[in-house]
């Protein structure tokens, strides 16, 4: 009996969106690091919550201010601990699709779906920071962006490969717009707006 080995075929260069995997990859590191210092900082905290950290600038710009609060573990257990578990992911779905796989639509839309519960926690996070809590954590802040980033990244892929199964007029109107990098202006501004608000309230 005579067994025949299965042979990856990488995706063509063109089709891999190596440009957009490789601002995922970046960004997922970056928030990865982010995720292990806030997660060790929790453990301090957890042990000593008079802990001081480099990050600890000011009143208004302090890891342990927003540490110590409630936001901070949500669910239980610090909320860095979800970046953890989810950053190896993204880093994986990255390397692997630069390397020209291609996963199946339904674990890309599980992706997307995960990641768009992540971001809008991320921001939930930034809004209750800026307007409640009263102080900004620089890393959070990198987390934010960084998810955002990623964010970005993975649905312009998905709309790309028509991921969602949308309509044939629909993704023509919609690749057309990433043609012209319509949605990294969006990002762009985003980004701005976040500069200008935590600018005229904490510098």
């Amino acid at each position: 009996m005579s067994t025949q080995a299965t042979t990856f075929m990488p995706l063509p260069r063109p089709e891999r969106h190596i440009g957009a995997f490789i601002e995922m990859l970046v960004s997922s590191v970056l928030s990865l690091i982010a995720s292990l210092v806030l997660s060790a900082e929790a453990i301090t905290l957890a042990a000593n919550p008079d802990a001081v950290f480099s990050c600890d600038i000011s009143a208004k710009i302090s890891c342990s201010v927003v540490g110590t609060s409630w936001q901070a573990s949500l669910l239980g257990f610090p909320n860095a601990f979800l970046g953890l578990i989810a950053e190896p992911v993204v880093i994986t779905i990255a390397l692997a699709s630069i390397a020209g796989v291609c996963f199946p639509r339904w674990f890309m839309n599980a992706a997307q779906v995960v990641y768009v519960i992540g971001l809008l926690f991320a921001y939930w996070l930034l809004y209750e920071a800026y307007f409640n809590i009263g102080a900004l954590c620089p890393w959070c802040l990198l987390v934010t962006v960084t998810t955002t980033m990623v964010f970005a990244s993975m649905t312009r892929v998905n709309i790309y490969r028509n991921t969602f199964g949308l309509s044939e007029r629909t993704h023509a109107r919609l690749t057309r717009l990433l043609d012209l990098w319509i949605d990294q202006y969006i990002v762009v501004l985003i980004l701005a707006i976040l500069g200008a608000m935590i600018a005229f309230k904490y510098l």
